[in-house]
């Protein structure tokens, strides 16, 4: 009996892990290798010889995300063949990693449309840095609970989970939109992402709890969706429709929890003007657990 029979698990399913091992640690190394690619400069460079504490934030958001993304691949389960279990987790790594980077993207370009990103981060810039990790990690959040979601390796299940991901990224621009409409009401019509550039770290840490609460909550979707590989309309529907009360949800209990949990604080001074980190980690920690707490619920 060998040391895996021991622990029941059978020779194959011991070599099939193995080989989920080996592609998601050669996805992972390449994810650290891509971050500098993409913005045209040396990951080594920036990480162990300028020290750019931005742009390594902003690599730790990405290979956390893709290990999240990863994690949703592994089934634990014996595929017919090892050829075939190597290609499915290559195909939905790559994917996954396809996906984090084309969030990225758009998030760029529509989210934070009024500054330049990947310039910040080059230049050190941390609360940039902080929000862009925060929404490489929430959009893999998403696209985890896709692929526990979908089934089989097919052009639907990809299908299925691009649209999922299409509306996911939709509900995170919604969100940041309701954030900045907020800040500027707050702020005399200050911009949001002016005040990032500026430095505003205490800023990025509460917004980032947004965005992670809004993942989570996210999860729930995939337990009341029942996934029809060619109902490509109606997965698309049933993704937007919950997403849109899941948001509405959390926006509403977030708001009250904060209120009694903070209670005789003024949030937005403190945050906003004062710039308290502790504060705004209370805030994170806050949404992060009502989000939790909700889709414990409705599970």
């Amino acid at each position: 009996m060998t040391i895996f029979e021991q622990f029941g698990i059978s020779q194959q399913l011991a070599i099939i892990l193995g080989i989920d091992l080996a592609i998601a640690i050669a996805l992972l190394t390449a994810m650290r290798y891509l971050q500098g690619w993409s913005v045209k400069v040396s990951s080594t460079h920036e990480l162990a010889e300028r020290d750019n504490f931005a742009f390594g934030i902003s690599t730790a958001g990405a290979v956390a995300g893709l290990g999240i993304v990863l994690s949703g691949a592994i089934t634990g389960e014996a595929a017919q063949s090892y050829a075939i279990e190597a290609m499915g987790m290559t195909a939905y790594g790559v994917f996954g990693l396809i996906l984090i980077k084309f969030g990225r993207l758009l998030h760029d370009k529509i989210a934070l449309n009024e500054i330049d990103k990947n310039t910040l981060i080059l230049k050190g810039n941390i609360p940039v840095a902080i929000v862009d990790a925060t929404a490489a990690i929430a959009t893999a959040i998403i696209i985890r609970a896709v692929l526990i979601w979908v089934e089989d390796l097919t052009l639907d299940t990809f299908i299925a989970i691009f649209s999922a991901f299409i509306i996911s990224q939709l509900m995170l621009v919604l969100l940041i939109r309701m954030r900045e409409k907020g800040y500027a009401k707050r702020q005399q019509n200050g911009s949001m992402q002016q005040a990032l550039v500026q430095g505003e770290t205490a800023l990025a840490i509460r917004h980032s709890g947004y965005m992670l609460a809004m993942a989570l909550s996210f999860n729930a979707a995939s337990h009341f969706i029942i996934y029809s590989p060619a109902a490509y309309l109606s997965n698309l529907v049933g993704w937007l429709v919950f997403s849109v009360i899941m948001l509405i949800a959390l926006s509403l209990l977030q708001t009250l929890v904060k209120k009694l949990v903070l209670a005789h604080i003024d949030i937005a001074t403190e945050v906003e003007q004062q710039q308290n980190i502790g504060i705004a980690t209370v805030e994170l920690a806050i949404s992060i657990a009502i989000a939790l707490i909700l889709t414990s619920l409705m599970v």
